[in-house]
């Protein structure tokens, strides 16, 4: 290929684009709920995503990269212009990215998903034909849109509600929290160590029974248990703190546990979300080492670590605005409000990364914010503040597919 190189560079630098914007804009509020209740600070945020991002994107972040890469649009057709399925690759690559950029500006948290499969329809309309989309694949995306806020919203109601009947809501709330809470910090180790077996170790060669796979999540639940529980017996009782806040000292143990469940969710954010980033790189990448196009390439590990690298400096060096929208303008975060939007939408990203659906982070963890709010009473929700997040979703998709279709023209005129 006569620019062979030259692509394989505006890849990397697009791609890390992207995956700087997807640390700008959903790792932001993925850490949200956590920074919000004010359990970790700003800077604690970006060490936690540094290290969990970083292993989740390389540990669990191939299976959905596969449905990026080749589940969207038909590319069998273009065999022998192989050269177009980059141009469009490198377009939707750039049109997420520079949306993300606005949107992160702007403090709106906005899906990458919806971004990175916009622009990649919008390329494939104009570049090959309507055709070419798998609308059937495109809808069941698009569903899940449409589910995942909903289940994460009904798993954190009824996790709020049960934090609501087990401890607040009773005479010794601080009593029953050092007793409850850390069984709460189980469905985390369970559920992270579950998917990851299943799904995200498949390349390293581990292959276990079903049976097998459940025994040691249940192991590594447990011992995430005793962790917790550890970290409750540190808690101490101030009297005085009550008398501002009657659950004060209740929150203290919820906060100290939001570290695991930050931990928690940047894993998640990392094994699903990278691949917004990195589907397309790996695609241009395939075609350049083999000069056809393969529905079966290869996932070189520096390409997982082009997304994880990216996706941490996004968070370190713009997050701060998405996590105040998601952090405390959609409703009042505690530690425990925050623990349990954690918890559920950790489970419901995870579950997606294990199926290779790339669901959208931020419908995920705003509908587990909405839940919880939603739990207390909708006077508690800041319902100026979801219209707007309502509508920065609703033009998301059609901006990326436009400026996809702007950028593919300007690379075909540049190269072809």
């Amino acid at each position: 290929m006569d620019y062979g190189t030259t692509y394989l560079v505006l890849a990397i630098v697009f791609g890390l684009f992207m995956a700087w914007g997807i640390g700008a804009n959903d790792v932001a509020n993925a850490m949200a709920t956590s920074v919000g209740s004010k359990a970790i600070t700003i800077k604690q945020a970006v060490i936690i995503a540094a290290i969990f991002e970083f292993s989740g994107a390389i540990l669990a972040g191939g299976q959905v990269t596969s449905t990026i890469r080749k589940g969207i649009v038909d590319v069998s057709d273009l065999g022998a212009t192989p050269e177009i399925l980059i141009f469009g690759m490198l377009a939707a690559l750039l049109a997420a990215g520079t949306w993300l950029l606005v949107a992160s500006f702007k403090g709106w948290p906005v899906s990458t998903t919806h971004s990175i499969v916009g622009s990649i329809v919008g390329f494939a309309i104009v570049g090959m034909s309507m055709d070419a989309v798998y609308w059937g694949k495109l809808g069941t995306i698009v569903m899940s849109w449409v589910t995942s806020p909903l289940l994460a919203g009904a798993i954190s109601y009824m996790l709020f509600r049960s934090v609501q009947t087990i401890i607040l809501d009773t005479e010794k709330p601080f009593e029953n929290a050092k007793r409850y809470v850390p069984y709460y910090v189980f469905l985390v180790g369970f559920m992270l160590t579950l998917v990851t077996i299943m799904k995200g170790l498949k390349h390293v060669g581990l292959d276990l029974s079903m049976t097998d796979s459940i025994a040691v999540a249940l192991g590594f639940g447990v011992l995430t248990t005793i962790l917790g529980k550890y970290l409750v017996s540190r808690v101490k009782f101030d009297e005085s703190a009550d008398r501002d806040f009657h659950y004060a000292n209740v929150e203290k143990i919820f906060g100290s546990l939001m570290v695991i469940t930050a931990c928690a969710m940047a894993f998640a954010h990392g094994s699903n979300d990278v691949a917004n980033a990195i589907g397309p790189l790996a695609a241009i990448n395939s075609i350049i080492d083999t000069g056809e196009l393969s529905q079966k390439s290869a996932l070189p590990m520096w390409i997982l670590l082009v997304g994880g690298v990216g996706i941490v400096l996004g968070l370190a060096m713009y997050g701060r605005k998405v996590i105040e929208t998601v952090g405390s303008k959609i409703t009042e975060l505690t530690p425990s409000r925050g623990f349990c939007c954690t918890i559920s939408a950790a489970s419901t990203v995870v579950l997606a990364s294990g199926m290779g659906l790339p669901i959208s982070t931020t419908h995920t963890m705003v509908g587990a914010v909405l839940g919880v709010g939603m739990a207390r009473g909708i006077s508690s929700l800041n319902m100026s503040v979801v219209r707007g997040i309502f509508m920065s979703w609703i033009i998301t998709l059609p901006v990326g597919g436009v400026l996809a279709i702007v950028f593919f023209f300007i690379l075909k005129g540049i190269f072809a």
